[in-house]
């Protein structure tokens, strides 16, 4: 399995006669400072999807790590297996189509030991589902108790100091919009501005006009003129780690790395590298 999958191709495997091979479907609908995806999962999903909280299931708590630092393994493990996750499940997550609450969910789950072949995310989300003309159903999912071991690692994880080093002597990818790259504005962290050395890759320039995310022909073309390509070092950094989590799936979405070889996620990012002040900081459009 594509870490990007159709809709009709996931409305095919959730219809397969054995239980057992259907996919475990995870809402993230998540809009940042918005209202919560709950209400909008209770009123509508893709049959048998279970929801999982961005905030509460798939962080821990905010702190100097960042808005959104990694769960615990052991929490983790429990929110994976509420959803009905077992050992060698297929596990797809959508989000409302911005692709990035969906990528987090993706890259946790790979961080999480599944392998590269076992996880997606729904191209287009929740939207493009509906757009499809395929069914939806209302109310609490209840899926038989998963028993997924957490194994973490699956995933490379940078620190502040390798994403420093990235900056400097790699490939450091920031997914934030330009005026906060260039620190012109910062509405959320106290400082504006970017890592020495990195080089701006808004996120929301992953997905068309359609809301599918671009095809891994026209991603490829981006990514290399950034530098990703070849045998270098990289990794991605945003505000908190969910944005970023995009751009490390539409690297590999764009076959410029292996799922053996991914590029590296600065999870705490900006919000982490802003909690010490004596950390530099960049601004203008340069790196």
């Amino acid at each position: 399995m594509a870490p990007v999958i159709d809709p009709y191709r996931l409305a095919d495997l959730l219809a397969a006669p054995d239980p057992a091979e259907r996919p475990v479907v995870l809402d993230v609908r998540y809009r940042l400072g918005g209202p919560p995806g709950r209400p909008d999962h209770d009123a509508a999903h893709v049959p048998g999807a279970v929801f999982v909280d961005l905030d509460a299931e798939l962080a821990g708590p905010p702190g100097p790590a960042g808005r959104h630092p990694l769960p615990s393994a052991e929490a983790l493990q429990a929110v994976l297996r509420r959803a009905g996750v077992r050992e060698g499940s297929l596990v797809v997550a959508h989000d409302h189509g911005d692709g990035a609450p969906a990528a987090r969910a993706w890259w946790l789950l790979r961080w999480a030991g599944l392998p590269a072949g076992r996880v997606a995310v729904l191209d287009g989300g929740f939207p493009a589902w509906t757009a499809a003309g395929l069914p939806t159903t209302g109310g609490p999912s209840a899926p038989e108790p998963g028993d997924i071991t957490v194994r973490p690692g699956g995933m490379p994880v940078l620190d502040a100091d390798a994403a420093a080093a990235l900056g400097q002597h790699g490939v450091l990818l920031d997914a934030r919009a330009a005026p906060r790259y260039r620190g012109e504005t910062e509405p959320i962290d106290p400082v504006a501005g970017h890592v020495p050395g990195a080089r701006n890759a808004p996120s929301a320039e992953l997905i068309g006009a359609d809301g599918r995310w671009l095809p891994p022909e026209v991603l490829a073309e981006r990514f290399a003129a950034l530098g990703v390509a070849g045998a270098g070092e990289a990794g991605a950094y945003c505000g908190s780690g969910v944005t970023a989590a995009a751009l490390v799936l539409a690297v590999e979405h764009a076959g410029l790395r292996t799922p053996e070889r991914p590029i590296g996620l600065y999870a705490g990012s900006w919000s982490n590298w802003t909690a010490d002040p004596a950390r530099p900081v960049a601004t203008g459009t340069e790196p």
